[in-house]
């Protein structure tokens, strides 16, 4: 694997690896939800990620505490991703995952630097931070309590149960500063859900997040994504869907149709043909101009969506004042930092 090329700026002469060989150690643990599953833990050298100014994302920083995801959708653009360091982006990327075991203290440090601005944090766009891994490391605890204790507004965006372990420190950091939690729900048939996204929690025990977080103060919105064409994009699906986003009391509901960046296309259309043959003529047509989607058919479902929206009484999410904690953190001295790797 390539730990050592795995650098700060690829692109500068002389950059340095976020972390190196002698850093990383192989773990297996033998439990029914672990099992055949290998954990890369390293210590990373930076941990706030800058994003590309051609991106798409409406924020400029990132933190990703984990590379891989053992969610396993088989749509998942971050597959990529596993390639900068030589790993599979099939079942590799699902099964072999980097745990930035650092993170919360590597964070706090960033954090407390004075070059440090305090811009908005992003978490859970590349892979999920609580996907089944972050049960047995725990990192986002400490990540939630740095970002707490500076004041920092973030948001989480999320396929996992596992946010409510951390319900009570969620609501002591809305408390202080801006927090945006949506939870990603793109259909509720069961039975897509099953093989395209097998290693989630189902959408009903998802949207139940989305009702407890709701239940206690904490507004959450709903990302409907992916829409995938053909699959799940029905009148009767898409009602059927925003619908129960709607009973679950989310502040809003944004789709997104499906999109296919290298590595996530291969190993969708892989599927395709396995489970659904006579759709691949289909989304060769579709896709064909690229990873996205043509414009005409994001507009219509966008509208289709939007509609039923306001049919079933979604509005949009309320973002309460910036708030500021009662006592600021004492200013730690912090050496010069290194560009960050961007991800996305």
């Amino acid at each position: 694997m390539r730990w050592d090329n795995l650098v700060d700026s690829p692109a500068t002469s002389g950059a340095t690896a976020l972390f190196g060989t002698s850093a990383v150690t192989t773990r297996t643990f033998d439990t029914p939800e672990f099992r055949g599953i290998t954990f890369y833990e390293v210590r990373a050298r930076s941990i706030l990620n800058r994003v590309p100014g051609a991106s798409r994302m409406p924020f400029e920083w990132t933190v990703n505490p984990y590379r891989g995801c053992t969610h396993a959708c088989v749509y998942c653009f971050a597959r990529k991703t596993h390639s900068y360091l030589d790993l599979d982006t099939g079942l590799g990327f699902d099964s072999q995952i980097v745990v930035k075991v650092n993170a919360p203290e590597l964070l706090r440090r960033q954090l407390a630097s004075r070059q440090w601005q305090g811009a908005h944090v992003a978490m859970g766009t590349n892979v999920d931070c609580y996907q089944r891994a972050e049960g047995r490391y725990r990192l986002m605890p400490g990540i939630i309590s740095a970002l707490r204790d500076h004041a920092n507004p973030f948001s989480i965006l999320t396929k996992g149960t596992l946010i409510l372990r951390d319900l009570d420190l969620l609501r002591q950091a809305a408390e202080v500063t801006e927090v945006g939690i949506s939870v990603s729900v793109g259909f509720t048939d069961r039975e897509l859900w099953r093989t395209v996204e097998p290693g989630t929690p189902s959408p009903e025990r998802r949207l139940d997040v989305v009702r407890t977080l709701t239940e206690h103060g904490i507004g959450c919105g709903v990302l409907m994504a992916p829409v995938i064409p053909f699959l799940g994009d029905s009148p009767d699906q898409l009602r059927a869907t925003v619908r129960a986003i709607a009973a679950a009391g989310a502040t809003s509901v944004t789709p997104l149709v499906l999109h296919l960046r290298p590595g996530a296309r291969e190993w969708f259309m892989a599927w395709l043909r396995e489970h659904h043959p006579y759709l691949v003529a289909r989304y060769e047509r579709l896709y064909a101009e690229g990873a996205y989607a043509p414009k005409w058919y994001q507009r219509r479902i966008t509208r289709h969506v939007h509609e039923l929206a306001t049919e079933f009484g979604i509005g949009p999410s309320d973002r309460g004042d910036h708030r500021h904690p009662p006592i600021a953190p004492e200013p730690t001295p912090a050496p010069p930092e290194p560009t960050q790797l961007t991800l996305l």
